[in-house]
Parts: C-alpha cells; structure tokens; sequence
C-alpha cells in the first residue's frame, strides 16, 4: 500500500508519533512532508483555479510534489496538533488551495479508490473539531472512507505521555490499521459527498447560465448522464 503523510506542523511531536506509528502498522511504501517546511503558501484568493485551471494556481509549482504524492497514495494520513481548537494553520492554508477539488466543483475520480485518516491529539480538548477540519476536504473530495482519530494525550512530549494513555493509543491504531487493511482496494464515496453531487447535479441541470468551467468539466465526465465519479 501506498501511503502519503502530511504533517501539519513541522515539529515530531504527539500527533506526528500517533500518525507514524498507524502508518507503519498498515505497512507499505511511506511518504512523508512536513507543513509549513514542504509548503508555506497561503491562498491569495485570486479565484484563478475556478475560473480556469488549479495547475494555473501561483503556489502550483510548490504544491505539485505533493500533489503527485497524493495522487499516487492508496492511503492519505493527514495530521495536525490541535491549535485553539482548530487544525494548525499550515495545514488550512494547505487545504484551502483545493476547492476545485471539492465535490461541488471539479471532483477526481480516482479519490474514490482512496482511503484516508485524519488524527488530531492535545493535551486538553479540542481534538473533535481539529480532526473535522482535515475531514471536511477530504470527504468533501470524495475519498471513500475517512476515518478520524482524535487523541487527549495530557502530554506536550511523546516520553512525557502517561503509561495508560500510550497503551490506549496501540490498541486503537491496532484497530484502526486493521480496519484500512480490510477496505483496501474498493471502490465508492462517503455519504455526504454522495449527497452534495446529486444536489449539484440538479443546480446544474435546472438553473441557468452554467457555471463553467465546472459545467463542462461535468459535461465531458458524462456525470449530467449516468456515469458517476465513484464508478470511472
């Protein structure tokens, strides 16, 4: 299995540990980059990607590597510490250059054959809405399944995490790592993606002018008609 990590902060902290250890549980050709290290721009908002290409973007030089890496991967592990209740803002700022990617606008087929974890720890709280901001592209990207680990360690450092905890922590990336070896090489999307297709589908069938290049970007995959992005 091919796997594609992408640290939300460039530190080999908690949530890198958690991450790496899943990741070597599964087992496979592993890939790793570090945020803001790898890639440090954020979005300009310059709405090039919607009005033409995402290989149009300015940062895309900078963001190809990683890219590739994705699109390669079988497997996506996203993680990021939680920082005041969110994801890290290297890893938003990564996030937010593919919108196009999103469902609604020019999603990829091959998303649909990838499995993906989002894993989030903290000291304290916070881990619930840190692991929902990765998930939101992702899901939103169409990746079949999605799985989200959120982890209160009650440590800044690996080798300061109590016994009880790191003993939690193996036997949930045990479960975990068997539950993506299990699901590998299927096919489809997650629910909400699902959804949100169909209500595009509809807008864009019904109300007019078409939003291009999207329309036609829908038009050309045959997805006005019966074929589906999670069946190509």
């Amino acid at each position: 299995m091919k796997i594609t990590m992408i640290h939300g902060q460039n530190h080999e902290g908690n949530t890198c540990m958690v991450a790496r250890e899943l990741a070597n549980k599964v087992g496979g050709e592993i890939r790793e980059f570090f945020l803001p290290r790898d890639f440090n721009k954020p979005c300009l908002g310059c709405y090039t990607c919607f009005k033409t290409d995402l290989s149009n973007c300015p940062h895309y030089r900078e963001l190809e590597p990683l890219i590739a890496a994705m699109l390669e991967a079988d497997l996506l592990i996203l993680d990021s510490p939680v920082y005041v209740y969110h994801a890290a803002g290297p890893m938003m700022s990564f996030l937010d250059h593919f919108g196009t990617w999103w469902m609604v606008h020019r999603p990829l087929p091959e998303m649909s054959r990838k499995q993906a974890v989002v894993v989030a720890t903290a000291a304290g709280g916070g881990m619930k809405s840190t692991v929902q901001d990765m998930a939101d592209s992702l899901e939103m990207w169409g990746i079949r399944k999605v799985y989200k680990l959120g982890l209160g360690v009650q440590a800044v450092k690996p080798d300061e995490i109590p016994g009880r905890i790191l003993n939690s922590i193996h036997r949930k990336t045990d479960r975990l790592s068997r539950r993506i070896k299990e699901n590998a090489g299927r096919n489809g999307s997650n629910i909400r993606a699902k959804k949100w297709f169909y209500l595009m589908r509809f807008a864009q069938k019904h109300f007019q002018p078409p939003m291009e290049p999207d329309y036609g970007y829908w038009e050309k995959n045959g997805w006005h008609g019966k074929k589906r992005p999670w069946k190509q």
